[in-house]
Order: structure tokens, then C-alpha cells, then sequence
């Protein structure tokens, strides 16, 4: 699971924390390196990875927001899937202590998907969708907003099976928010295997084609981000830009061209979002 850094909103997200713990794991685990998106608040954010290298126990979080995050992961046994995560409002670290009204709810899963409850970075809902992704694929991942009465939000996790050529909706978690929507968007990829031979292996992956509609209807194309990282102190981190898509690295090999807290423009790529979107985005 994400360190507690990447469990707040984007604000924390795009500052390192110097925390102690964070540089324990030099030499124990790869650098966690993120892309930070600047957009209004939204109901909509879709967004696409590639996975150029990996390694066992990494995520590649594609869809990240102040609430929660959505993206795949090669567990340590190599077994792939997809996670989809909604956190609570209350603070703590123990599922139980939390009430009933404080927790997340499940309104939506698909068969295929497996639920459950987090604890030790806060608290909150997650689920996992069993998925043999490959490096060298391009997948898609999109995140929906939607008010559930006045003080709580929906947020839908869907996929794109390329395989089947559909969008899946997965999962739909309301927790309490006040009436938040989607804020604080952000990208990265994490070393979670943390056994000093991890260190060693490269993950890298590139992200594009992200779009976010605002609550006010317009889309807006996110052709920038923040290239920022955890406190690890280690210098093999990367990110950058490479025609339309933004790219991260960290870990082996890997050499660090760009400044932590750069701003990265990559090239202009579709003028317009994906038309092919789930039906329901367009009602939302």
C-alpha cells in the first residue's frame, strides 16, 4: 500500500515530507515519484498508463484525488491486479473504531471484483480487481464524481478491457466529504516490496491522454504536471516528458535529468477528450 504521504490531498502530495521514516528506506526501497495535475474540481478525470518496466511489488497509480486513488499493481508473488481505494474523513488507523455513518459505502461492484477495508494509512474502502496486465500495453482508467445526498460523494472506479473493447464499471464507493467532488489529481509509482533487492530493479511508466471534466461542463486537457517525490533521499529518480505523454522512473539504473518540483509540459496530443467515455460520464 501507498505511504502515508500519497494518502492526503494533492497539497501534500507535491512536497516531499521529511520525515524519518521516509529516509529509512534509503536502500531498502525505490524513491516514490509523482506527477502532479492542476485542474478545477471535477466530476470526471480519465487518464492512461503505460508500463515500461516493473517489478514485483509496484503500483502504478493512474487516477489519484484528494479522496482516493485507482491504478495497477505486481504484487510480490508477481500476480497482477487492479485497486481501486476510497478513504474516510475520520482520523485513525483502525477500521473498527470507525462508526457505522463514518465509513465508506459499497453502492456498486462487479462480480468479478473483491472488497475490503484498509487500515495502518488511515482508514477506508478498497477493492481489488484480479487483472494480467502486460508492459508495453496501454490501459485506461477513469474516475467519476457524483453527489450522494449533501454530505457524501460516489466515486466509480472504470476500466478499459482492451481485449473486449469496453469500458467495465468496477466499483462505486461513497464516503463523507462534505460535498467534494474530484480535487488534487495526480499520478505516481511505488516500490511497496521494500526488501533492498528492489532497489535495484527499474519501474517506469508513462502517463497521457489525461482529461478531467469540471463541474461547470468544460473539459480541460492535462498537458502539465509537478514532478515531485518522497523524503528517500535517493538520486535515481526521473520523470519527464516525451511527445504527448509524461514519464516516471525510479530505482536501478536510472538517471535523474529532471529537477524535483519542475513543471513538465508535454506535447499537445487529441483536442478533444475520448469520445467513447461510459454512457453515464455524459449524464453525470
Amino acid at each position: 500500500m501507498p505511504h502515508r504521504a500519497l494518502l492526503l490531498p494533492l497539497v501534500l502530495c507535491l512536497v516531499a515530507l521529511n520525515t524519518p521514516a521516509d529516509e529509512k528506506l534509503k536502500g531498502i526501497a525505490c524513491r516514490s515519484v509523482h506527477l502532479g495535475y492542476t485542474a478545477g474540481e471535477g466530476v470526471t478525470f480519465t487518464n492512461e498508463v503505460t508500463v515500461d518496466r516493473s517489478a514485483d511489488g509496484t503500483f502504478f497509480m493512474v487516477c489519484g484525488w484528494g479522496k482516493g486513488y485507482f491504478g495497477l499493481q505486481e504484487l510480490a508473488n508477481g500476480k497482477k491486479l487492479l485497486l481501486f481505494s476510497v478513504w474516510e474523513p475520520a482520523a485513525g488507523d483502525n477500521p473498527k473504531a470507525i462508526p457505522e455513518e463514518k465509513r465508506v459505502k459499497l453502492i456498486h461492484k462487479d462480480e468479478s471484483v473483491r472488497v475490503g477495508r484498509f487500515m495502518n494509512e488511515g482508514t477506508g474502502g478498497q477493492s481489488f480487481f484480479d487483472y494480467d496486465w502486460k508492459t508495453g500495453q496501454t490501459y485506461r482508467f477513469l474516475v467519476t464524481a457524483r453527489p450522494d445526498g449533501t454530505e457524501r460523494t460516489a466515486y466509480a472506479g472504470y476500466f478499459y478491457l482492451p481485449e473486449k473493447k469496453e469500458w467495465r464499471h468496477l466499483i462505486t464507493f461513497s464516503t463523507l466529504t462534505r460535498g467534494e467532488l474530484l480535487r488534487g489529481y495526480y499520478s505516481f509509482i511505488e516500490d511497496f516490496r521494500r526488501n533492498k533487492v528492489s532497489t535495484t530493479k527499474v519501474r517506469k511508466a508513462s502517463f497521457g491522454n489525461g482529461w478531467v471534466k469540471l463541474a461547470k461542463g468544460d473539459w480541460k486537457s492535462l498537458d502539465k504536471a509537478r514532478f515531485t517525490a518522497d523524503a528517500n533521499p535517493v538520486l535515481n529518480i526521473d520523470a519527464g516528458a516525451i511527445g504527448a505523454r509524461f514519464f516516471l522512473a525510479t530505482g536501478g539504473d536510472t538517471e535523474s535529468k529532471t529537477k524535483l518540483r519542475d513543471s513538465i509540459t508535454r506535447e499537445k496530443g487529441d483536442p478533444k477528450p475520448p469520445t467513447d467515455l461510459p454512457s453515464t460520464v455524459s449524464e453525470e
